[in-house]
């Protein structure tokens, strides 16, 4: 596969050819940065690890240049923290058993913009190679500017598909902002209890980031963890770890429907729920 970006990179961990690789992936992540994937798309590598049947292929669309730094990684430069994030990367990969992990290597800036199509471009190369049944890409309403890139792009790059080329399922996960807020009835919920040591083993790869200020290892089991508890007060606990996602199919299967208004009616939803019970309590309904 030929990318846009002369850095880019295709590594297969178990060295299958290029073309059987891509084409036996059933779920496929789309993530910024790395250890996105292991953070919002432990579902699918999960469902994937260990069989031969179906098969877990990641993406990393930009470079690491602008990871945070202190502590053992305060020194190092933009080049020397781009080359060990991507060794991070790949040693995720070997350690999930993905079927092939590509690392694009555009810089936030191109992935941010409006009007570049370098990275929808590699998407939908990426996709059409690989056809999988399921993707798992950021969630619409995430907070970091360049997670809303990569969804959006990866949303156009689908549209862009022959309609039987097109994934059957497209989930928006958490990574910048949980999905609590979602409507329990919108939420999919993905189950991912009884797993913790290989979670644990994925998130840890990630060392230039924990070590460097960030603790998205213990943030990111926490957040599964509270979704599970707190995810229905009437009843007991019937998960340990619980990942909520968002629905992109619809803008998938329906190329007229407009992607802010698709994640700006569940913040309406939101909204009126709140008011209502506020409302319900004041006597006003």
């Amino acid at each position: 596969m030929k990318f846009h970006q002369p850095n880019a990179e295709l590594f297969i961990p178990d060295g299958s050819p290029e073309a059987e690789a891509l084409r036996r992936t059933t779920h496929l992540g789309i993530g910024a940065h790395q250890d996105d994937l292991e953070f919002m798309a432990f579902h699918g590598i999960l469902r994937c690890f260990a069989r031969d049947d179906q098969w877990f292929g990641g993406v990393t669309c930009t470079n690491g240049a602008g990871s945070s730094r202190t502590g053992p990684y305060a020194g190092f430069s933009d080049q020397e923290m781009m080359s060990i994030r991507r060794q991070e990367q790949n040693t995720a990969a070997v350690i999930g058993g993905y079927s092939a992990m590509i690392q694009l290597d555009h810089p936030s800036s191109v992935v941010k913009s409006a009007t570049e199509q370098g990275l929808k471009n590699d998407l939908k190369e990426i996709l059409a190679a690989t056809r999988p049944d399921v993707v798992y890409t950021h969630n619409l309403a995430d907070k970091h500017d360049t997670h809303i890139g990569v969804a959006v792009a990866a949303l156009l790059a689908m549209r862009e598909l022959p309609r039987e080329q097109r994934p059957k399922q497209v989930i928006g996960c958490e990574v910048w902002r949980g999905l609590d807020w979602l409507s329990d009835e919108d939420k999919l919920l993905m189950d991912v209890s009884n797993r913790d040591n290989l979670a644990a083993s994925l998130n840890g790869v990630f060392d230039s980031q924990i070590a460097g200020g960030k603790r998205y290892d213990l943030a990111t089991l926490g957040r599964r963890a509270a979704n599970a508890t707190f995810f229905n007060s009437h009843a007991t606990d019937a998960s340990t770890q619980l990942i909520f996602g968002m629905d992109l199919t619809p803008l998938v299967e329906d190329d007229t429907l407009d992607v802010a208004d698709h994640v700006c009616a569940h913040v309406e939803k939101f909204r009126n729920d709140v008011r209502d019970k506020l409302n319900q309590r004041l006597g006003k309904i």
